[in-house]
């Protein structure tokens, strides 16, 4: 056989290779599905056979109907204290939904004193409005709540596409035009569009009537609060921000405190934008942002904004979120904030826009789908590049039952092939512990490295990774079980970009109630640092859907955690002087100092029982676990200082650091707003 036909025969079989390991990704892919919904299944069937009403004979059941509201009280409140809790924090929202409405605008002499605030900056907003058929009452309420600005250095532009059956629309912007004057003209323009061009042309005429330094995007149907032009001032004068939004909420009827949703959001967070366009109202950005550039491409139009606000955020220097209550969706029959369905094409047009901003920035052979929460939120799959080794790093002392379960559940259900497993042995004292370790370690996978010296989560974990031959580490804590079969594909997928430090997976006890779903710094009594969505059940989904989609979080929980080892080593790996707690936080803090984001990704899960090895570090029952654990938390707080006053970036301001589950805060975040 000639070299040619060598040559060739080798192409075929690297061909084939290919085909079948497309083949196998993708039988994987519909297992990992497949037995997601299995477990979904037996979720929810679990639930209905340990139910109380279940168990119950016929003729209670019937008697049961008279008292089953008083019965899940007692079981959904099983003490007081967790009874007062949630009343409380009922109250405080209720509060909050008053104090966010009208209640916010401001009194005659605070309007007085905004209007006569002298800027460093003599900047004038050009407010885009693209109009079609609009109802005369909402029009009104939005002209209006534009001509109540207290900053009242901006122009109006409204291109109206209107058909011949509502020529309404266009007296009315005439009449307020004609009736408008600041500095000698009015600052209302209008432009009778002769040809409907759609949401994308039509804002495109308006953006033409612009003259501003700064661009404002503005539904024809919503409402602004008076305040929001000049805290976007602020901003401007005081940060130099060149792309602003603001939290917003979604209102129905005739009133905005007849509020549906309240959308409080993070600071920027490229990986939440991706999944979902969190940012959307109230965006104003630099006209130089656009210089050269589309405003709206109509291939997207539907989701238009979204490819916007991606395509924008990518070129601006500095993102600036204003975490008030400062623009108001109305919610009617027909609009996207009361059904998706109603605009069906936006979804097909969202999943374009991400893929186009995908594509421009570098990535390749991704995948986009509609996450459980709603049809525009994604969840995205990013292609795994190369085969890379990873080393699972798992720190044990005794507990042999646990660490089995664990081991087995990964060399059973793990799809990913490279890997190796590290037990990283710290002073066991039980004989079949080491008899354990005899069985495993015939496992070439797996080894048993010792440290002899006192526990330090810390020193251990650096311990083994100088042992490491992967590229990539999973710290993983000797309680947890693997759920879904790609979780190590699910973590690797984010560690493998240029951009990302921490990756952290879904936790559950045993009971599928969140353990870990990402941590958030100052939540809990101590103020350090807390896991969001604690013990909310395995079907939620999450605040505004955050539990359907990948994120950027401040920190994940070393539990299971997956790094580069290169990054590792960038900073210096886990901080020893946090021997048992709050190590994790500070390592996904450095990483942060660093440039890096990190992220928790709700499709790698686990079991984690928590604890069981040592108890838990804030056992108030343990008096040494406690002692320690109080000192870890000071020397936490003193070197964190300046970032826990700043306060968590992904953790809206306006949420209490007390509870996990977005909760409204109370009275000193309310007035922040007036």
């Amino acid at each position: 056989m000639n070299q040619e036909d060598l040559h060739a025969q080798l192409e075929y079989y690297k061909s084939l290779y290919k085909r079948e390991m497309k083949k196998s990704k993708e039988l994987t892919e519909q297992l990992v599905a497949a037995e997601q919904k299995a477990a979904d299944a037996q979720f929810h069937l679990d639930n209905i056979h340990n139910s109380k009403i279940w168990r119950m004979v016929y003729p209670f059941r019937l008697a049961w109907s008279h008292f089953k509201n008083l019965f899940i009280r007692i079981k959904r409140y099983p003490n007081l204290k967790s009874f007062i809790k949630k009343v409380k924090s009922k109250m405080i929202e209720r509060k909050a939904y008053e104090m966010y409405g009208t209640g916010s605008f401001p009194t005659e002499e605070v309007r007085k004193g905004q209007r006569d605030t002298l800027f460093s900056k003599d900047i004038t907003f050009s407010i885009l409005v693209p109009l079609y058929n609009t109802p005369e009452s909402f029009l009104r309420e939005m002209i209006e709540s534009v001509l109540e600005q207290t900053y009242e250095n901006w122009e109006l532009c409204l291109g109206d596409g209107s058909d011949k059956e509502h020529e309404e629309v266009g007296r009315i912007c005439c009449q307020y035009r004609d009736n408008d004057s600041y500095r000698g003209a009015s600052r209302i323009k209008y432009k009778k569009i002769e040809k409907n061009l759609g949401i994308s042309g039509n804002t495109n005429i308006c953006y033409q009537l612009a003259t501003g330094e700064y661009i404002g995007l503005f539904d024809h149907d919503d409402i602004l609060h008076p305040c929001v032009l000049y805290e976007y001032m602020k901003v401007i004068c005081d940060q130099n921000a060149d792309y602003i939004y603001c939290d917003e909420t979604t209102f129905q009827g005739n009133s905005i405190n007849d509020m549906v949703t309240m959308h409080f959001k993070p600071d920027f967070a490229i990986d939440n934008l991706r999944a979902n366009n969190y940012i959307c109202h109230f965006s104003v950005f630099s006209s130089k942002l656009l210089e050269g550039k589309e405003l709206f491409r109509s291939k997207f139009d539907g989701s238009q904004d979204h490819d916007m606000v991606l395509r924008l955020t990518a070129e601006a220097k500095n993102i600036v979120h204003v975490p008030k209550m400062l623009y108001y969706w109305r919610s009617h029959a027909g609009s996207v904030a009361s059904d998706i369905q109603a605009k069906s094409y936006a979804i097909d047009a969202a999943k374009g826009a991400v893929a186009a901003h995908l594509t421009s920035s570098g990535f390749q052979n991704f995948k986009i789908e509609s996450s459980r929460a709603f049809e525009t939120i994604f969840r995205i799959r990013y292609a795994i590049l190369g085969n890379p080794k990873i080393s699972i790093m798992i720190p044990n002392k005794d507990h042999r039952e646990e660490l089995e379960r664990c081991i087995n559940s990964i060399l059973e259900k793990s799809s990913y092939d490279n890997y190796e497993i590290l037990v990283l042995e710290n002073n066991s004292e039980e004989e079949e512990t080491f008899v354990y370790y005899e069985q495993i370690e015939k496992n070439p996978r797996i080894q048993v490295l010792h440290w002899k010296k006192e526990f330090n989560y810390s020193a251990v974990n650096n311990m083994g990774e100088k042992e490491a031959k992967g590229e990539y580490l999973i710290l993983l804590n000797n309680d947890t079980e693997v759920v879904t079969r790609n979780w190590i594909e699910e973590l690797l997928m984010y560690a493998q970009r240029k951009d990302v430090g921490a990756v952290g997976c879904m936790l559950y006890y045993g009971n599928y109630a969140i353990q870990h779903a990402g941590i958030v710094l100052g939540l809990g009594a101590h103020r350090t640092a807390g896991h969001t969505h604690y013990k909310m059940g395995k079907d939620n989904l999450g605040y505004m859907g955050r539990l359907c989609y990948a994120q950027n979080v401040t920190a994940v929980t070393g539990a299971c955690m997956m790094v580069s080892k290169k990054q590792y080593e960038e900073v210096g790996g886990l901080d020893e002087e946090f021997k048992v707690a709050l190590n994790d936080v500070d390592f996904c803090l450095k990483l942060r100092e660093k440039g890096y984001l990190n992220i928790f990704t709700p499709f790698a899960e686990l079991f984690h029982y928590e604890s069981q090895s040592r108890g838990r570090d804030d056992d108030s029952a343990n008096k040494t676990n406690g002692e320690r654990y109080e000192k870890e938390c000071a020397r936490f707080r003193e070197k964190w200082k300046k970032h826990l006053e700043k306060g968590d970036p992904y953790f809206n301001v306006n949420f209490s650091l007390d509870y996990s589950n977005y909760v409204i805060g109370g009275g000193e975040h309310v007035k922040s707003m007036v």
